[in-house]
C-alpha cells in the first residue's frame, strides 16, 4: 500500500434506513479539501516510520495494548497499513455522487460509501446503516483523541439520534457521502459550526480488522 496518507481517514424505507443528512453546510469545499491534501501529505513521514513496528503505533493509541488483543485475537494490528489503504481510496473516489442506498462507485449514501472502504480496503464487512454501525462493538474514541480512519457519527436530523456518518482523514479533516445537494463524496472539517454542533462520537472500527486482507477489487 502507498503510504502517502497519515497513520493511522420500497424508497421511502430505504430512505429511513439508509439515508444520510441532506442538510450541510455552505463551506468552501475547495480550501477544506485542499487543507486535507496538505497535512495528509505532511503526515506521511510519521506513516513510514510507524509502519514498520506496531509498538510505537501503540503507544500513541487512546486504546490500551489489553484492548487491542481482545480486539485483534493478540494478532498483529494493522490499523496504519488499513487506514491508509482505505482513506487513499476514498480520496481517490472525491466528487462520487450521493445515491440513496448507493453501495458502489455509480452513487452512495454515507454509511453505503464506508462499507464499500471498509470492504474493498481492510476485508470488513461493517452493519448496512448508520443506526446500525453506531452499534458496533469497537472502540469508542475521545474527539481529541481521533485518529486516520476513525468513523464518525452524526446527528443531523436531530433529537441526538445518528442519522450520518464518515471517516476521520486527520487534522480535524474528514471524508464522507454528504448529499446530492453538496456534491456526494467530499472532505469537510469537523471544525465547521455545523458538524462541531452535530457530533455524536467516533469509533476505532479498525480496531477490529482481520489479519489477513483479501481485498475485491
Amino acid at each position: 500500500m502507498l503510504n502517502r496518507f497519515a497513520p493511522l481517514v420500497p424508497l421511502a424505507l430505504v430512505s429511513l434506513l439508509f439515508g444520510c443528512a441532506a442538510h450541510m453546510p455552505a463551506s468552501n469545499q475547495q480550501h477544506v479539501q485542499n487543507q486535507a491534501h496538505t497535512s495528509i501529505t505532511a503526515q506521511s513521514a510519521r506513516s513510514s516510520q510507524m509502519a514498520d513496528g506496531s509498538d510505537s503505533v501503540l503507544s500513541e493509541e487512546l486504546i490500551t495494548e489489553k484492548e487491542l488483543a481482545e480486539f485483534s485475537d493478540s494478532k498483529p494490528y494493522r490499523m496504519p497499513v488499513l487506514a491508509d489503504s482505505i482513506l487513499e481510496r476514498g480520496m481517490s473516489l472525491i466528487g462520487t455522487r450521493y445515491r440513496v442506498g448507493g453501495t458502489s462507485e455509480a452513487g452512495f449514501d454515507c454509511s453505503g460509501f464506508i462499507n464499500y472502504l471498509f470492504r474493498e480496503e481492510a476485508g470488513m464487512t461493517l452493519p448496512r446503516s448508520t443506526r446500525d454501525m453506531i452499534n458496533l462493538n469497537a472502540p469508542l474514541v475521545a474527539r481529541n483523541n481521533l485518529k486516520p480512519g476513525d468513523l464518525l457519527f452524526f446527528s443531523t436530523k436531530g433529537r441526538g439520534r445518528v442519522s450520518h456518518a464518515g471517516i476521520y482523514l486527520g487534522d480535524d479533516q474528514f471524508i464522507h457521502s454528504s448529499s446530492s445537494r453538496s456534491g456526494g463524496v467530499r472532505v469537510d472539517s469537523l471544525d465547521d459550526s455545523y458538524w462541531k454542533k452535530t457530533f455524536i462520537e467516533a469509533k476505532r472500527a479498525l480496531a477490529m480488522a482481520p489479519t489477513t486482507i483479501q481485498t475485491q477489487r
